[in-house]
């Protein structure tokens, strides 16, 4: 009973149990025959005082000899001289391994929801003080433990069964899921996040994303449109950062025909466009003041008004907003309106970064070189060791640094599979600690890599020399120029646009 509190499995205490009455009772060569898993008969499951070839011996049909007869028929057998027996099949131990003179053979049913599921059974030299009918009795009390741990493992094993069939049903959900709104994944951090995007996504209230740049907050926003009674509706995603500041006001509230020159006809601004559907403002923390005040009407009562127009427009949509400022602390700087603020921070949803995903690197990169090989007709594959390396490194730019990296990755190298080492030069020094975004690999570059959270930077941040000299270095390319400058390209492009003389 000492053994059996110590846990319910039978191969942690039968062998224990089988000790025990061969010590102390005397019940030697003790043996637990079971249904062999691997076959139709039965087999020596358990054993104490048997060698590995008689325990590989000792399988048995039922009805065959004493121990598939006990089985067979589900009843005890005494067998009290195995010499005189011509039953006893003395196949798992050779009778010359035995002590001289009479010895007995004892075997009893096993039994599981009164089912004969095996047997218990031993050798018992004749010339012994205690009456047989108290091994008996020990026997009958072991079998009896026996068969009820056994009917627990079954009921757990059935139990385990039922819960292994109903997370895999629900994984196949998840992967549907996942498949339909396009994030790939399956770590906690990331499964908690789009749990708590299906949880709201049938509310009507203003979602805000948070998290750092490239965790897929894009993604997130059409997971929450996808997952509203709204999905078969219009998804408009706008950047705010990617507006010039003149146009704002037309881009997101429309215009009527004459508002301005070369406003030769009427347009619907993206909240007539996103009605009935979702609107997703990325970067929002990037608005104009002035417009600040002008989306807060609009999410207060619903209606838009055109640049140039008079009349109100009833609009309903659902806004999706993301940023990876803090807009607490621009609130407090007064660079963002507070009520505003309080109002986009309805529902907050943080992204994870790709630092507490790590478990899902591997599937990342698999998906992004599959979409990089078939948009470029390549053929570049990773060896296990070299996705594994990937997995152990920094990404401080997230998803979308793991991407360009995997995507340069395939643009570079000729065909064939890489390895450890041709990755290593491609990440450069920076892979000791963290990995610089792609673009920002030369090693004589003045301009420090992107940092995680890109700060606060006002639409004249950067000087035309400052611009001119990035674009420069990065051989004319704008989005590595960008980078150089801890913008995106759109900021980038807008700066320089601005910036260039008036013909």
């Amino acid at each position: 009973m000492n053994l059996i509190g110590k846990g319910i499995r039978l191969d942690h205490v039968a062998r224990e149990m089988l000790h025990l009455l061969s010590e102390i009772v005397g019940l030697n060569r003790g043996r637990i025959v079971l249904k062999d898993p691997n076959g139709d008969g039965y087999r020596i499951a358990h054993s104490y005082g048997l060698t590995r070839a008689e325990v590989e011996r000792g399988r048995y049909a039922p009805g065959e000899g004493i121990t598939g007869r006990v089985i067979q028929d589900g009843h005890l057998i005494i067998v009290q001289d195995i010499d005189k027996d011509p039953t006893f099949l003395g196949r798992a131990v050779e009778r010359t391994t035995l002590p001289q003179g009479a010895v007995s053979f004892l075997a009893l049913p096993i039994r599981v929801d009164q089912r004969t599921v095996g047997a218990i059974a031993c050798h018992r030299i004749r010339h012994r003080e205690r009456a047989l009918s108290d091994d008996l009795t020990i026997l009958r009390i072991i079998a009896t433990l026996i068969g009820q741990l056994l009917t627990l493992n079954e009921r757990v094993e059935q139990k385990t069964r039922a819960l292994e069939e109903h997370n895999d049903m629900l994984a196949r959900e998840l992967r549907i899921k996942r498949a339909r709104y396009g994030i790939i994944g399956t770590s906690p951090a990331l499964l908690r996040a789009l749990a708590q995007v299906e949880k709201v996504a049938n509310a009507t209230a203003s979602v805000l994303l948070l998290g750092d740049s490239g965790t897929g907050k894009e993604l997130f926003a059409r997971a929450l449109h996808l997952a509203s009674p709204r999905r078969g509706k219009p998804f408009i995603k706008v950047n705010c950062a990617a507006i010039p500041e003149t146009l704002f006001e037309s881009e997101l509230f429309g215009h009527e025909r004459g508002a301005f020159t070369g406003a030769v006809e009427a347009r619907a601004g993206w909240f007539e466009q996103a009605s009935d559907g979702t609107i997703f403002l990325d970067e929002i923390g990037e608005m104009p003041a002035l417009l600040q005040t002008k989306l807060l009407r609009t999410l207060q009562e619903g209606t838009v008004v055109r640049l140039g127009g008079k009349r109100e427009i009833r609009v309903d949509m659902r806004l999706v907003a993301a940023t990876n400022r803090d807009l607490a602390g621009d609130v407090a700087q007064g660079r963002f309106r507070e009520d505003l603020f309080y109002r986009l921070n309805v529902i907050p949803i943080t992204l994870p970064p790709l630092a507490e995903r790590r478990g899902d690197i591997p599937d990342l990169v698999l998906h992004f070189l599959t979409r990089a090989n078939q948009e470029n007709q390549r053929n570049v594959n990773l060896t296990q060791a070299a996705i594994a390396y990937l997995a152990r490194q920094q990404w401080p730019g997230n998803i979308r640094q793991l991407a360009n990296f995997i995507e340069r990755t395939v643009l570079l190298s000729s065909e064939g599979v890489l390895d450890v080492d041709d990755l290593r030069p491609m990440l450069g020094d920076a892979a000791r600690t963290s990995i610089a975004f792609p673009g920002s690999m030369e090693r004589d570059s003045p301009v420090a890599p992107m940092a995680t959270i890109r700060p606060y930077l006002s639409a004249d941040s950067h000087g035309h020399e400052q611009l001119r000299l990035a674009l420069t270095q990065a051989g004319g390319n704008k989005t590595r120029a960008a980078q150089r400058l801890g913008l995106t390209e759109r900021q980038f492009s807008y700066r320089w646009r601005k910036l260039q003389p008036t013909p």
